[in-house]
């Protein structure tokens, strides 16, 4: 597979001894358009980070020559920067805490999806100004009977006009992108606040409230509530 060999494309270090699932996640990857190294264990892993730049480490807890979390404090010494998502099948809560001491900015439990994943990701990178590229971005959206105007922050419908807030613009524009599809609250939580805690999660409540009015006037839209997963933008036109 050609790797796109643009400077500004994200490049992400995948530390994983199951290989089978390492090519997968690889080749998922590479199709957003991400290169990606990918190594067979922790020492491997620290081998290529030495060597090489990324802009994001991808990194299995339980590996032979050097575990997820002794391969993240080896790579926090020399960079306290780089994103660190750890990769587990371990749902224990002090596991969680500790990849958390030892310096992750996420934490995903297998088996995950793809989705979720390049999801997860993109939310960390996104928080690096070298890889927004909101010139490119579609600069109107058409969700039912509205128009929505992303850049200025606008929803229009015939002749009325919305402004919307930079957070209200960037939770209904991930909902657009993702219409008739859940979006878990934690996912939605990490990637318009940085953050999924318990206050973020009132306010994203406040939030889905004010864009339900917002689309009010065109009754085939519907912000739904999945209870204890998330929210789905329903169209029915």
């Amino acid at each position: 597979m050609i790797e796109d060999k643009n400077m500004n494309t994200p490049r992400i270090l995948l530390v994983e001894d199951d290989m089978n699932l390492g090519f997968v996640i690889q080749d998922v990857l590479k199709m957003e358009g991400y290169r990606v190294h990918l190594a067979k264990d922790g020492k491997e892993g620290l081998q290529n980070f030495n060597k090489e730049e990324y802009d994001l480490c991808l990194l299995d807890v339980m590996m032979p020559k050097k575990d997820g979390f002794s391969l993240a404090e080896d790579i926090r010494k020399t960079n306290e920067e780089i994103p660190i998502v750890f990769l587990t099948a371990r749902e224990m809560a002090e596991d969680k805490i500790k990849g958390f001491k030892v310096g992750a900015d996420d934490y995903i439990t297998k088996p995950f999806s793809t989705e979720e994943l390049v999801l997860r990701i993109k939310a960390i990178l996104k928080r690096n100004p070298k890889f927004r590229n909101e010139s490119n971005e579609k600069t109107k959206i058409q969700v039912g009977n509205y128009i929505f105007d992303f850049p200025n922050y606008e929803l229009r419908i015939g002749e009325e006009k919305k402004k919307l807030t930079k957070k209200e613009a960037e939770l209904l524009k991930l909902l657009c992108e993702h219409q008739d599809q859940v979006l878990e609250r934690e996912l939605i939580a990490n990637m318009i606040w940085g953050d999924d805690s318990y206050f973020v999660g009132r306010s994203m409540d406040v939030f889905i409230t004010k864009l339900r009015k917002y689309l009010s006037d065109d009754p085939s839209l519907a912000i739904v509530n999945v209870h204890g997963v998330g929210f789905r933008l329903e169209n029915k036109s």
